[in-house]
């Protein structure tokens, strides 16, 4: 059996990184869709050049009308979906895949547009659909390394994680969705009651095996409100912050500028911030990490921590956060069904099953540790 797979927003950063990925698969079929008619033939005819199947483009927007009718003429069985920026945006795209009847992931890491898929699953149970939100470094990724070790720990008390990516600057889309909340308060959980800091400030330096010490400050992810639930930490906090200071030194003063009214809407920024940001990527040394420090008790009832870290090398980095929906789609072609419902995607892949999906050891490696001293 075909499994015939619509990526949208095939031609941008992270949708061309899976289209690579899936292009050579045996057993899939590739579609891939935008609003750019030239962009999209261009990147139908380099995928059909490099790939062992056929490629299709669909040319249109994956929000409007024609987009459920398309779905169905097409013969999708699997949409995943790139278009950010998410934060903001309506579930238009998942809520035309349940009207045709077809499964969902995207790559959202908004907190509220992952935090509030749900709303969807009454109509995906009655379609028989899955609508995965969230198949990304956050929460896909973050649960799947702690989900590894969850077995050592009697209780998980406190978790503490982030991104550090390189200086290579991501697509615009990707800038502006993080750059949204600079400024804005973020709710953090700390000794199990809500704890209020700013987007984008908070600066803290992090020193990180191979990267050296990083700039990291407060961003906004699903995790802070999912894994209150699914592990029972009473703390959790999450940070980010790019390959060079300086570009956490200009995200933290736009955060002081909106959080004094200088500035109403940091969106027209973004565009300013990634356009300078490419001048400096020379500067940077092409490694991210993704790291997790997970404190609580072990079963020997004595303190216990974990320090994880996924090592990105070579400008790698965007290779994590895109192929959170690959290994779903290569799990798929393996002859997994998910259950039908509208859900974020955390559990839905295991840490080798995502590694797997990426295969490039060269690139990528995970270093995990413990102690039996809480830090």
């Amino acid at each position: 059996m075909t499994l015939r797979v619509l990526v949208v927003g095939g031609y941008g950063n992270f949708g061309s990184i899976i289209c690579r990925y899936l292009i050579p698969m045996p057993g899939l079929q590739l579609v891939i869709s935008g609003r750019d008619p030239h962009k999209l033939a261009a990147k139908v005819a380099a995928l059909q050049a490099a790939g062992a199947s056929a490629c299709e483009g669909w040319c249109g927007d994956a929000m409007g009308a024609q987009w459920a009718p398309a779905l169905k003429a097409l013969g999708i069985d699997w949409v995943i979906h790139t278009g950010g920026p998410f934060q903001g945006q309506s579930y238009a795209v998942a809520r035309g895949c349940i009207e045709a009847g077809v499964n969902y992931c995207d790559l959202a890491d908004c907190r509220q547009f992952v935090g509030g898929i749900g709303a969807l699953d009454a109509e995906a149970r009655a379609a028989g659909v899955a609508i995965l939100s969230g198949c990304s470094s956050v929460p896909t990724l973050s649960a799947a390394i702690i989900d590894e070790h969850r077995g050592r720990f009697a209780r998980i008390e406190r978790i503490e994680h982030g991104i550090s990516s390189s200086a290579k600057m991501p697509g615009l889309s990707t800038i502006q969705g993080v750059l949204a909340y600079a400024g804005r308060p973020i709710l953090q959980l700390k000794d199990g009651q809500p704890h209020s800091v700013i987007g984008w400030q908070g600066l803290t330096l992090r020193k990180m095996p191979r990267l050296g010490t990083r700039l990291v400050a407060n961003v906004d992810v699903p995790d802070l409100d999912l894994f209150a639930e699914r592990y029972g930490a009473h703390t959790l906090s999450f940070k980010a912050g790019a390959g060079l200071k300086v570009a956490g030194l200009a995200n933290a003063l736009l955060a002081q500028a909106v959080k004094l009214g200088l500035i109403r809407d940091p969106l027209p920024w973004a565009a300013r911030l990634h356009r300078c940001g490419t001048w400096f990527e020379w500067l940077g040394d092409g490694l991210s990490a993704l790291y997790i420090d997970v404190h609580g008790q072990g079963l020997d009832g004595q303190p216990l921590s974990m320090t994880a870290q996924l090592t990105a090398t070579h400008d790698h980095g965007p290779e994590i956060p895109s192929c959170a929906a690959v290994a779903v789609v290569r799990k798929v072609l393996d002859g997994y069904v998910p259950a039908p419902g509208a859900r974020a995607s955390a559990g839905e892949v295991s840490l080798d099953e995502y590694l797997r999906a990426i295969d490039d050891p060269q690139h990528l490696q995970i270093q995990v540790s413990f102690s039996a001293a809480q830090g």
